[in-house]
């Protein structure tokens, strides 16, 4: 029996070792840039976008990373325990939750693709992938999308200077 299953039926959970920069993540993604200059709606959904977005990003990072698939795996189940709790805060019951975190884990594949396309790929505007992934397809306005391309851009480019130690530690920028 694993030490982690063991910790869970035992009542413990240990430490995840990508707590850190999920964390960092999240306070990206709750910035109030984003929710002013960037023009996101501060709702429920607007917070998911911007976190999912952050994250996105930071994923797309660890995948030029050859040794990072366990640090990948780590970031989900962070991400997946962190929306599991949202969602059962609002009363969301046992038979439901798992529908939404589907869907939820079905967004935050799709922002990883589109932005993929968009910062590692070249294929795709990222102003596009922002206005269906991030806006969910309400124009925000130019200066607000223009705000919000910039930010990602900006993280992608920043993340790419930063060790896998580093970010572990929940240092988004060198």
């Amino acid at each position: 029996m694993n030490m982690g299953l063991w910790q869970r039926l035992a009542g413990r959970k240990a430490e995840n070792p990508a707590a850190a920069l999920y964390q960092a993540v999240v306070a990206r993604g709750r910035a109030p840039h984003w929710y002013e200059a960037g023009a996101v709606p501060d709702t429920v959904n607007g917070r998911f976008d911007t976190i999912a977005s952050v994250l996105a990003v930071v994923l797309l990072r660890l995948e030029a990373e050859p040794a990072a698939a366990e640090t990948i795996a780590r970031l989900i189940e962070c991400f997946v325990d962190d929306m599991d709790g949202q969602l059962r805060q609002f009363g969301v019951g046992d038979v439901v939750v798992g529908k939404r975190m589907g869907k939820m884990m079905g967004l935050l594949g799709g922002r990883l693709g589109a932005y993929r396309d968009a910062l590692v790929a070249g294929t795709e505007p990222l102003e596009g992938a922002l206005l269906r992934n991030l806006y969910r397809a309400e124009d925000p306005g130019e200066a607000a999308l223009a705000h919000s391309a910039g930010e990602l851009r900006a993280l992608h480019i920043a993340l790419a200077q930063v060790e896998l130690d580093a970010l572990m530690a929940g240092r988004l920028a060198a």
